[in-house]
């Protein structure tokens, strides 16, 4: 008889241990997505997304020499950040970023769209990094308005 008390037991006590479980990992997660939105909000608010301000263009392209004889003849505009103002701004860093990190590349670096963006985002990272000023993002982003090689 013990024997049966036992078997009805078990399948009691393993429904209750099931339960519990369950309403831990309900209340641990409802925790944990809690935690998440109000710890995101905070990060989303500290992080402002710079605003655009004007644009400004290079006026001539830019001839550089790469690999094997070849050369690349690029043209772009500097995407200013509004904290950037409307004043003009000496482009002559920029140009002279866009030689270094072009001159001596390939002809097959350049030629596929991946080689583009990454050297792209190179030169977009130092010069964000050039034309910071007091800890403020003053160019947000690089547009290619010609872009030749030969």
């Amino acid at each position: 008889m013990s024997d049966e008390n036992e078997a009805a037991q078990a399948p009691k006590s393993n429904k209750m241990l099931m339960i519990i479980i369950a309403l831990a990992m309900v209340l641990l997660g409802g925790g944990g997505v809690g935690a998440f939105f109000m710890l995101g909000s905070d990060s989303a608010s500290a992080e402002e997304k710079p605003e655009k301000g004007v644009v400004v263009t290079i006026e001539n392209p830019l001839t550089v020499n790469l690999a094997d004889g070849h050369y690349l003849k690029v043209g772009f505009a500097l995407q200013m950040t509004k904290k950037a103002g409307e004043e003009e701004i000496d482009t002559s860093e920029a140009l002279n970023l866009a030689i270094e990190q072009y001159t001596g590349r390939t002809v097959a670096e350049l030629s596929t769209e991946a080689g583009r963006v990454k050297l792209k985002g190179e030169l977009l990272e130092k010069i964000e990094k050039a034309y910071e000023e007091d800890g403020k993002q003053m160019v947000m982003d690089l547009y290619f308005t010609s872009f030749v090689t030969q």
